[in-house]
């Protein structure tokens, strides 16, 4: 919270080149089924939420704009490619959405709604009753994950990126 007492959220891109805090209350968080973003995230959905009257600053960088229709911009990081935001600004509609997964804490902002749910794929609903377990459970993966180094930025903010040491 701010010394105002308006909620504080920050986030960026995978690779940290593009980052981004918002001052202020959120819209409902959703989820869009459509097939335009099923493809602008690469996904079987695309989890947003809404800036609404909440002010928003890029703090390093600004994604790169791609116009999905007459409507839409979609914005993403040029480095890595993240998905950031969906724009569309206009009488009818709120104008600037933020990818939920971009946020530095997106267990702050479940989905409360879903969009475009014609498009929706027939297998997303049953997601949850597949089997699963820890990355580490499974030997052959914990064994190539041993010496990992993650290259992707903190979910947090940062003086300065990439590191000095050019990672």
């Amino acid at each position: 919270m701010t010394l105002d007492n308006q909620p504080v959220f920050t986030g960026g891109c995978q690779c940290g080149a593009v980052r981004f805090r918002i001052e202020g209350a959120l819209g409902d968080p959703s989820i869009c089924h459509c097939r335009m973003c099923q493809k602008a995230f690469g996904n079987f959905y695309a989890p947003l939420v809404s800036v609404r009257d909440a002010k928003l600053t890029w703090t390093r960088g600004e994604p790169k704009r791609y116009r999905s229709s007459n409507h839409v911009k979609r914005g993403f990081c040029d480095a890595c490619g993240t998905p950031l935001t969906f724009e569309a600004p206009s009488e009818s509609h709120d104008g600037v959405a933020l990818a939920i997964g971009a946020f530095d804490h997106p267990e702050e902002l479940a989905p409360q709604i879903q969009w475009g749910i014609e498009g929706k794929l027939p297998y997303v609903d049953t997601l949850h009753t597949l089997p699963g377990q820890e990355t580490m459970e499974d030997a052959q993966l914990a064994s190539y994950l041993d010496d990992l180094v993650s290259y992707q930025h903190p979910d947090h903010d940062t003086d300065q990126w990439p590191p000095e040491d050019g990672r």
